[in-house]
């Protein structure tokens, strides 16, 4: 059977963008929301799927976080790396004067604060599911407003351009994670995410882990903490670190830092995406 891609839609999300820059021969098809991506996945064997993970501006993105955290099954096979350019969209006919209101994902809002109190302070902020769904929801509005999007999806429903690249840092990229029902074999430039947690809170354990890491040499790229959501002060750590769950070193620091922890959980080893430019 034919494999398919499931992405964060509708049509013109920065989602689908980074799908189609990793692959743009998989057929694509669009899901509502992050959770019903991991959803489409689970269900198909056939199926994969591709989400935003952090952002360079507003770092980690927590739905798809505790979508690895819930999901065991769901195993991160590949990223990319999205260059993120905001654009100011609204009716051909409404004026930047008459706007009461602005649309977008919560992540492009606060990826455009300050853009958006230095020209709208006192405009009402929406936020939405995606960027192409604030798009349609602004077309669709009855009171003038406007959304902030990627430029394709302005081309896409017809909206009109009013400001471009208006995030509040150049530099603005979104790391996306492919999601499988396998991770990918080693090529020798990978990466391993995995999510660690404790059963009881006590000095040092999170720095006996870091130990075991350090005493190898493996550069860990990325540490970030999620609620386990059972009690107050109680966290799951997800660790990003160089190298494949295959290669030996790797697997000795994992059987090494097993009694220390009470779950260890390798969400995938895959290759360390590297920008054709």
């Amino acid at each position: 059977m034919t494999t398919t891609f499931a992405y964060l839609g509708p049509e013109g999300t920065f989602t689908e963008e980074a799908a189609i820059l990793y692959d743009s021969s998989i057929t694509r098809v669009a899901e509502p929301s992050i959770v019903r991506v991991g959803a489409a996945v689970v269900e198909d064997p056939h199926t994969k799927g591709i989400i935003p993970i952090e952002n360079s501006l507003e770092g980690p993105v927590t739905y798809s976080q505790d979508l690895l955290i819930n999901n065991p099954t769901l195993l991160i096979e590949g990223e990319v790396v999205l260059p993120i350019n905001h654009y100011l969209i609204t009716k051909p006919s409404t004026s930047l004067e008459e706007i009461e209101s602005i649309y977008s994902h919560p992540q492009s809002l606060g990826q455009c604060k300050n853009y958006l109190q230095a020209h709208f302070p006192e405009v009402e902020q929406i936020a939405s599911l995606s960027n192409a769904t604030a798009v349609t929801t602004m077309l669709a509005a009855a009171s003038p407003c406007a959304a902030i999007g990627p430029k394709r999806t302005a081309e896409i429903y017809n909206g009109k351009i009013v400001d471009s690249k208006i995030q509040d840092q150049d530099n603005n990229e979104t790391r996306f994670i492919i999601l499988g029902h396998s991770d990918h074999a080693p090529t020798g430039n990978d990466k391993t995410s995995i999510c660690i947690s404790f059963k009881e809170d006590r000095p040092g354990s999170l720095y006996e882990v870091l130990g075991v890491f350090a005493a190898q040499s493996i550069n860990l790229t990325k540490i970030e903490s999620r609620p386990t959501k059972e009690v107050l002060g109680r966290y799951h750590f997800l660790i990003d670190c160089i190298g494949h769950r295959q290669d030996e070193i790797l697997k000795n620091c994992f059987i090494a830092i097993e009694p220390i922890v009470d779950n260890l959980t390798i969400f995938g080893s895959y290759p360390k995406y590297e920008s054709l430019q």
